[in-house]
């Protein structure tokens, strides 16, 4: 069987993490580089990958790798996701796909030119209560509201970033995945609290046929919160992304007497699912599970988010 010749760039938090997800997928993927240009990175890259080569510029292997795994700063996304491109190699971008609409549309016009698979790592969506839930949300009665926490306290990452790119990317992008109604417009306020980017924000959304979504995001909470709440008149489903759990009110009891139903659903290694998935569709030459379109309209909101933050006004939605 055919292996995939892989590169993972950056050799931060996360990057560790996806290099050892590429050894896991040994039987699929060959693992060739390891892409960092701090030393200490490098150091730290070669003592636990020995058999990889470690180098400092995607110039030095990219003649030797069919895909790469884009794990830098948000910043460098476009210029190496463009590189890679630009040279016939399949992408998995982690989130986001680019810093701003500009950068993704130019993406967009030389992915057209190219046979390639780029996926994009939004990797919430891989939860397995979306499995149960997805059908019931997309044919909720509406109106409905929908709110959505990720709050939890200082953990002095990923700082040269606001919240906005860091986490609230990942709520934008399921409310998208997950209800048809789509967004209209944002409001949105927060607060820079530790660092000169937003480290709290508070989202707005207008969605079609009159529901709306509450966006919560902030890293200096006093506890970890992830969850997310639909409320409608068929009753409510809240999801706790952190216990795994969901749980139902209906406007019944149910056969228990009781009326709260409560589901715990397993947790999943997301990250290995995000693996399998993109080596599958280089393999067998299918669409990308999360592919260009879907980073795109989330880049879309997030930039939309971000003028209302910084206008203090409603910014208008238009996705691709």
């Amino acid at each position: 069987m055919r292996k995939v010749r892989v590169a993972v760039l950056g050799y931060g938090h996360l990057g560790k993490w996806h290099c050892q997800k590429v050894e896991a997928h040994s039987e699929v993927a060959e693992f060739v580089a390891i892409v960092e240009k701090f030393p200490a990175g490098q150091e730290a890259a070669r003592s636990n990958h020995p058999q990889v080569k470690v180098v400092s510029d995607l110039k030095d292997i990219i003649h030797e790798i069919d895909a790469a795994f884009v794990v830098t700063p948000t910043s460098t996304h476009f210029e190496l996701v463009k590189e890679l491109l630009e040279h016939e190699k399949h992408v998995f971008c982690e989130k986001p796909l680019c810093s701003n609409d500009l950068e993704a549309q130019k993406l967009k016009e030389i992915a057209a030119k190219k046979s390639v698979v780029l996926q994009v790592g939004h990797s919430e969506r891989f939860h397995e209560s979306w499995e149960k839930l997805r059908e019931k949300f997309q044919t909720l009665p509406t109106p409905f509201s929908v709110r959505i926490n990720r709050v939890a306290p200082f953990k002095g990452r990923a700082t040269d970033v606001d919240v906005v790119q860091d986490l609230a990317i990942h709520d934008l992008d399921l409310l998208l995945y997950l209800f048809k109604q789509k967004p209209i417009s944002i409001s949105a306020h927060g607060y820079k609290i530790r660092t000169n980017n937003w480290d709290h924000a508070s989202i707005q959304i207008t969605l079609e046929d009159k529901c709306e979504a509450m966006v919560v995001v902030g890293r200096n909470a006093v506890k970890e919160m992830r969850d997310l709440e639909v409320i409608s008149k068929d009753g409510m489903v809240t999801v706790d992304l952190f216990t795994n759990k969901i749980y139902e009110a209906t406007a019944s009891q149910f056969e228990d007497g009781t009326f709260v139903k409560e589901e715990a659903y397993a947790k999943r290694d997301h990250l290995l699912l995000e693996h399998k998935n993109f080596y599958h569709s280089i393999l067998e030459t299918l669409p990308a599970v999360i592919g260009l379109k879907d980073g795109m309209n989330a880049v879309h909101l997030v930039d939309c988010t971000l003028k209302a933050m910084e206008s203090s006004s409603a910014v208008m939605v238009k996705l691709g």
